[in-house]
């Protein structure tokens, strides 16, 4: 291949490992002992799904596996082919293996995207041994794989690659005089080199795009064109621009950053909580997903300990509706502090849940009859109503009378706690419990000698 084609091609996939000696990263996966590491010196691959983000390494790991056992590497589309491409994979891939006893290994990249019609297709060529599956994906496999073919693969999670592990391949790059910079007579300034490697944010292709683009950027060092260029700060972040950070708002980082902020504000930590609202507004979520979230936060875990909780949660949806952002995110701020700081209870959400499960055992109980609603005599005549004890005729406005059905007499559901606005509900709970119990004992008979005990 001509130097002007290879240059046409990006660096970083001029420059892919091609040896298992030259990966870097994944240590987990690939250290001594580890189960890549076994599988590459057994020379025997499983179907793999490898989970893991952008730029971590996915899909050069499978083409140095495949090449390891001299299998044939297809690359499938799970956006561009469909049933048909499969299908013709499948005969080229038992025609190798009747004819040549060559194995297949069917690389799908990002996984996540292949539709059902696709992997039932896959599926029975994946069992017999026909097919060897290794997928990639950013994305958690158990909400998109199917089930069967999920069972049939072992998924191995890589994790961002380190700023140290970043540092190690843009330095390869400088270096390789044959597919990399080598030849460009370079220097880099090691506050450009970290800069690089902050802005790659675990990404090795977006580190390697940075560096790239930071090359035509170099200053010379005087008017000889065959002086050394140098990558300065000033270039590289010219080069690297603005930050993307990792997040979709609707798969794995979406559910664990909400995760994420919600234990903060339960764990009563507003830097924690300041922190994952700031990192979700950033990567483009929802600002009013996040408003409703804390709104549900306000009820499920701050409940009665603050009841004020829940109009600030609100208010501050409604503030952020009517300014927008950006400023408007401030008020969704003062929400998560506010919830943070505020005392904690889940008493309301246990006791809904309990409730929940006795309606769901015990069915349409019927409503007891001194508190039904009695608008017509046959209503009365039937004892709807009677003996009802109207509570503001009461002198302390409490009566002592049942309201749930009998199969559930006396039965308890709000417990509440001893924090915040909820302890001064605990003690007037106990208080009225106690003036009823006295009331109770007055009506009982007192025992006459001789009385059986």
């Amino acid at each position: 291949m001509s130097s002007q084609l290879t240059e046409n091609i990006p660096l970083a996939e001029r420059i892919r490992p091609t040896r298992i000696e030259d990966f870097v990263g994944q240590e987990d996966l690939l250290g001594e002992g580890r189960i890549l590491n076994r599988l590459f010196k057994q020379k025997k691959i499983p179907s793999l799904l490898l989970w893991g983000p952008p730029g971590s390494g996915k899909t050069t790991l499978a083409r140095i596996l495949a090449q390891n056992i001299a299998a044939d590497f297809v690359f499938f589309s799970a956006v561009l082919s469909g049933v048909k491409e499969v299908r013709e994979i499948v005969s080229r891939a038992r025609d190798r293996r009747e004819i040549k006893n060559i194995q297949t290994i069917l690389f799908v990249d990002e996984i996540h995207r292949f539709n059902k019609a696709q992997q039932d297709a896959f599926l029975p060529h994946v069992e017999s041994g026909l097919l060897t599956l290794i997928g990639a994906t950013t994305e958690n496999p158990s909400f998109q794989v199917i089930a069967p073919l999920l069972s049939r693969c072992r998924v191995l999670v890589l994790k961002p690659l380190s700023p140290d592990e970043l540092k190690i391949i843009l330095e390869r790059a400088l270096a390789d005089q044959d597919k990399g910079l080598g030849r460009s007579r370079l220097r880099i300034e090691e506050k450009a080199m970290q800069h690089i490697c902050m802005m790659a944010d675990g990404d090795a292709r977006v580190g390697l795009n940075i560096l790239e683009v930071a090359v035509d950027l170099a200053e010379k060092s005087g008017a000889d064109p065959e002086s050394t260029a140098v990558i300065t700060l000033n270039a590289a972040e010219e080069a690297g621009q603005k930050r993307h950070l990792k997040y979709d708002t609707a798969g794995e980082e979406h559910y664990n950053q909400i995760s994420a902020l919600h234990k903060s504000l339960r764990d009563s930590d507003p830097d924690g909580a300041l922190y994952w609202l700031a990192r979700m507004l950033a990567a483009g979520e929802d600002p009013l997903y996040i408003a409703r979230r804390l709104i549900r936060f306000a009820s499920e875990d701050v409940g009665i300990a603050d009841p004020q909780a829940i109009t600030i949660a609100i208010s501050c949806r409604d503030a952020y509706h009517m300014l927008g952002s950006p400023e408007g995110e401030l008020a969704l701020v003062e929400a998560a502090v506010s919830l943070a700081t505020a005392p904690k209870s889940d008493a309301l959400y246990r006791a809904y849940n309990e409730v929940r499960h006795d309606i769901k055992k015990t069915g349409s109980l019927p409503v007891p009859l001194h508190i039904r609603n009695a608008p017509t005599r046959l209503m009365r005549d039937l004892a709807y109503g009677r003996g009802y004890q109207y509570a503001h005729d009461s002198q302390d406005g409490l009566v002592d009378q049942e309201h749930l059905p009998d199969e559930l007499s006396g039965r308890k559901y709000y417990h509440p706690t001893n924090r915040g606005y909820e302890a001064i509900v605990k003690d007037r709970l106990t208080k009225w419990e106690k003036i009823l119990q006295s009331r109770r004992e007055k009506k009982q008979p007192h025992s006459v000698k001789g009385d059986k005990q």
